[in-house]
């Protein structure tokens, strides 16, 4: 079997959790077809338990640490460099010679870069380079820029502009560039004209076996409880937005209507205003769980009113799959294969999503025709099989496109 370098911001595992799915179904997929030469930054000490259970689909792991708050230190030399901030808070010269030794010693001829950070080290003599980015993130931090106050308002849009430029300078430079839905890839077609035919996308999948509502779960929710719940890692902003925007402004009035209602936060790394949140009546904060699913089987329904967000929202496809109704903002349902009214619950402002959450609370219904849309449009092996063709000799990445269900 041929190499093939994959180069992840974080570990690629374990498979349940937040951004590292995709990254870990996309490495478990191409071992299959080359012998894997991992390369990954770890940010949380708990992640290093994790490197034994790589070594089944690696053929060589390489894993460096990454202290947030010296990261964060290192990428305000963007600042002098006239650099986005994401390159140098990833920055690592121990990564990039590994990597280029690999490449020269001919132990790999193609690679996969998880996130445009990552294309930073990836070799240029390599015979096929495709780049996952998963999302426009230079989107997203335009649009955090106007929620902040100055010198962050201005840091984040100067984060905005250099990381666009980033994006479009590694999609030109790369045989094939990936985002997670048709949304985010002619988003970038449009800001990398040049580029446009090596941009495609193939969509995320669900474990719909592993997250199945015909298990048996223990209800962790006390009696008489009407649960509604939301899931995500609380250390990222969008979902910190999210939550205190709902608990504060929305939640009120649903426990006002349905006294018996009770919003949980599910995620690991919840930070003080979150943990804050569970001061108000009705509010729990869980922290880190073993397993959400015991969560979504018991809720009433789920919410997604995130605000600020790119990309697909695995929680929404999770809690679809547990065949929960999913009461969603516009932002959180883009770019999913779903019909609104049908597949899950589109609301927008405080009094509707309010109105939304409680009348699911009073209906207590299953979401059928939601898991059916997440077996229809989200299984990982038809999915990832469309990817197989961009490591090969000449087509572009726009066949993806062509090739996802439709």
């Amino acid at each position: 079997m041929e190499g093939l370098l994959f180069l992840a911001h974080r570990i690629p595992f374990p498979p349940n959790k937040g951004d590292k799915i995709r990254s870990f179904h996309l490495l478990r997929h191409l071992s299959t077809r080359y012998e894997i030469h991992l390369g990954a930054f770890v940010d949380d000490p708990d992640d290093w338990q994790y490197r034994d259970a790589l070594k089944p689909w690696c053929a060589s792991i390489k894993l460096l640490p990454l202290h947030p708050r010296r990261a964060r230190l290192a990428s305000l030399t963007g600042l002098l460099t006239g650099q986005a901030l994401t390159l140098p808070y990833y920055s690592s010269r121990e990564l990039s010679r590994w990597a280029d030794e690999l490449a020269a010693s001919g132990a790999v001829t193609r690679g996969l870069a998880f996130s445009s950070a990552m294309a930073q080290f990836m070799p240029a003599s390599l015979a096929r380079r495709v780049l996952d980015m998963v999302d426009v993130d230079s989107d997203k931090w335009t649009q955090y820029a106007p929620t902040q106050r100055w010198p962050l308002s201005w840091v984040y849009a100067r984060e905005g502009r250099k990381l666009a430029e980033w994006e479009a300078r590694v999609a030109q430079d790369f045989d094939a560039t990936l985002l997670v839905s048709r949304d985010e890839a002619a988003l970038l077609q449009a800001r990398a004209p040049h580029a446009r035919h090596k941009i495609g996308a193939f969509e995320n999948g669900v474990d719909a076996e592993y997250f199945s509502p015909a298990r048996d779960y223990p209800n962790p929710y006390p009696p008489d409880v009407q649960g509604v719940v939301f899931t995500g890692a609380m250390d990222y902003w969008p979902n910190v937005d999210a939550v205190g925007w709902f608990a504060e402004r929305i939640f009120p009035a649903v426990r006002e209507a349905v006294p018996a209602a009770q919003f949980t936060i599910v995620g690991s790394r919840p930070g003080g205003a979150v943990q804050a949140l569970a001061r108000q009546p009705g509010v729990v904060v869980t922290g880190s769980v073993p397993d959400v699913r015991p969560y979504l089987a018991h809720a009433a329904c789920a919410v997604a009113p995130l605000r600020i967000t790119r990309g697909v929202q695995n929680k929404v496809l999770e809690a679809m799959a547990m065949a929960r109704p999913v009461v969603a903002s516009a932002q959180a349902a883009e770019g999913i294969r779903a019909e609104a009214g049908r597949d899950f619950i589109l609301a927008q402002g405080e009094a509707e999503f309010a109105h939304a959450v409680v009348a699911q609370l009073r209906t207590a219904s299953s979401a059928a025709p939601a898991r059916d849309c997440v077996l229809a449009h989200y299984d990982w092996a038809r999915n990832l099989s469309a990817i197989d063709p961009l490591f090969e000799a000449a087509p572009a990445a726009a066949t993806v496109l062509e090739t996802c269900p439709a």
